[in-house]
C-alpha cells in the first residue's frame, strides 16, 4: 500500500479533527461550527475558500504550480452532515448533542478531503486547479441539488467531479469502484384510501379501507415481479401502516406510506404509473376513493464508465489491482447523483472494516451504517487523502479529452 509520507506525517492531527466533528455533530443545513472549521483550515493552508452555496457548503480552490493557467479543473467531494439519532458510544469524541450523531461516516469525508487539501497545497505538483466541495446536507436535505442550484458548476468549472463513502465489512486495505449505476433513487410514496366507516358488527354499511389496504400492498408487488423486466431491479416497501382508534369501529380512512428504489428513472416512471393505476382503481372497484403522493427524492448515482476506470487506476497503483474491488451497487440512496447528472464522475467505497478498530464492548455495529454504535476508522484518513491526490494529479496530468 503506498501511502504518501507527508500525509502518513500528519494523520493524528487530522483524526483529532475528525473527532472533534465528530463531538460536535449538525444536522442538515446547520453545518455552521463544522464549515467554519473547514473554511478556517483551508484558509490556514493557504487555499482561498468559498462559503454559502448550499447555504453552510465550502468550496476551496488549490490551484497548481502555473496558477492554474492551463484552465483544467476537477473536483473531489466530501460531506459535513451528521444523522438525527442518539449516540450509543461513550468514548471521548462521542457526540456532545442528544439526539444527534456522525453515525454515517461524513466526519471522516471531511477529514480525507482536508488531509488530501493540505498536501495539495503544500506540494502544488500539478498544473491546473482542484476544487474542495464540503456539502452540506446529503442525509435527505439534498444538499448537493442545492449546492448545483446555487451555480456550483458555473463558479467552478470542472471537467469531473469525483466522491467517495466509506464502507462497511470490506477489509481495510481496499476500494471498490464499477460503471454504470451503484445507488438507487430513493422515492416515498403516502396513499390514502377514503372509505366509510361504522360499526365493526355491521360491515355491510361501510366501506371498509382495511381490506382494500391489504389488497394493495399485495398487488404493489406484482409491479416487481410481473410489470417491469425480471434484470432491472426495484424494490417497492410499504413500511406504514395506519387505520382505526377503536376494536369494534371499521375506520374512515386508512394510510399507508413507504420507499421505492430504483436504478434507472425508466423503472422508476413505470412503478409510479403503475402504483397509482393499482391504488385508483382497487379503491374504485371497492367504492372507495384514495389521495395518492409520489415524491422523488435523490436520482440513481451512476458512475461514468471512462471516470469509474480511471478511478480504479488509480486506486490500484495504490492498493494493489487485487484489493481494488467491484461495487456491488446497493439500494441505499446518495444526492452525489445530482452532481453526477451534471458531470461526469465517479462515486466509490473505500473499506472500513468488520469493526477492528474499536474496543470490546461498544455494541452492535462498529462499522455498520447508521448504527448508533458506529465510528468512522480513523486508519483510512491516509489512505482516503492518498487516494484523492493521486486522483487530482493524474487525471491534471492527462491528456485533455479530444485535445
Amino acid at each position: 500500500m503506498k501511502v504518501i509520507d507527508s500525509i502518513a506525517a500528519h494523520a493524528a492531527s487530522i483524526a483529532a479533527l475528525r473527532r472533534d466533528i465528530h463531538a460536535h455533530p449538525e444536522l442538515c443545513f446547520e453545518e455552521v461550527r463544522t464549515a467554519e472549521l473547514v473554511a478556517g483550515k483551508l484558509t490556514e493552508w493557504g487555499i482561498p475558500v468559498h462559503r454559502g452555496l448550499g447555504q453552510t457548503g465550502v468550496v476551496g480552490i488549490v490551484h497548481g504550480r502555473d496558477g492554474g493557467a492551463c484552465g483544467r479543473a476537477l473536483g473531489l467531494r466530501a460531506d459535513m452532515d451528521a444523522l438525527p439519532m442518539q449516540e450509543f458510544n461513550t468514548f471521548a469524541h462521542a457526540s456532545q448533542h442528544a439526539g444527534k450523531m456522525h453515525a454515517c461516516g461524513h466526519d471522516g469525508h471531511t477529514a480525507m478531503l482536508l488531509a488530501a487539501a493540505q498536501h495539495l497545497a503544500r506540494h502544488r505538483d500539478f498544473d491546473g486547479t482542484v476544487y474542495l466541495i464540503f456539502q452540506p446536507a446529503e442525509e435527505g436535505g439534498g444538499g448537493a441539488r442545492v449546492m448545483i442550484e446555487d451555480g456550483l458548476f458555473e463558479r467552478f468549472p470542472m471537467e469531473a467531479v469525483f466522491g467517495m463513502h466509506n464502507w462497511p465489512g470490506m477489509p481495510v486495505g481496499s476500494f471498490a469502484v464499477s460503471p454504470g449505476p451503484v445507488m438507487a433513487s430513493s422515492n416515498e410514496f403516502k396513499i390514502t384510501i377514503r372509505g366509510k366507516g361504522g360499526h365493526a358488527a355491521l360491515p355491510h354499511t361501510g366501506i371498509d379501507p382495511v381490506p382494500i389496504a391489504c389488497q394493495m400492498v399485495l398487488a404493489f408487488q406484482t409491479i416487481i415481479s410481473r410489470n417491469k423486466k425480471p434484470v432491472d431491479a426495484g424494490v417497492i416497501s410499504v413500511t406504514m401502516i395506519h387505520a382505526g382508534e377503536a376494536t369494534n369501529v371499521v375506520p374512515d380512512s386508512c394510510e399507508l406510506q413507504g420507499t421505492v428504489r430504483t436504478f434507472t428513472l425508466e423503472v422508476l416512471d413505470l412503478i409510479e404509473q403503475r402504483m397509482r393505476q393499482i391504488a385508483e382503481h382497487l379503491c374504485a372497484a371497492h367504492g372507495a376513493t384514495c389521495e395518492f403522493e409520489f415524491v422523488r427524492n435523490y436520482p440513481p448515482t451512476v458512475n461514468a464508465p471512462a471516470e469509474a476506470a480511471f478511478a480504479r487506476r488509480v486506486m490500484a497503483s495504490i492498493v494493489g489491482e487485487g484489493q481494488v474491488l467491484e461495487q456491488e451497487p446497493t439500494m441505499g440512496a446518495e444526492d452525489f447523483a445530482y452532481m453526477l447528472q451534471a458531470k461526469p464522475g465517479a462515486y466509490c467505497f473505500i473499506a472500513n472494516g468488520d469493526g477492528d478498530h474499536r474496543a470490546l464492548g461498544h455494541g452492535g455495529g462498529p462499522c455498520t451504517l447508521h448504527n448508533p454504535s458506529y465510528d468512522f476508522n480513523d486508519d483510512l484518513i491516509p489512505l482516503g487523502a492518498t487516494y484523492w491526490v493521486r486522483l487530482a494529479q493524474d487525471w491534471l496530468g492527462q491528456a485533455r479529452a479530444g485535445a
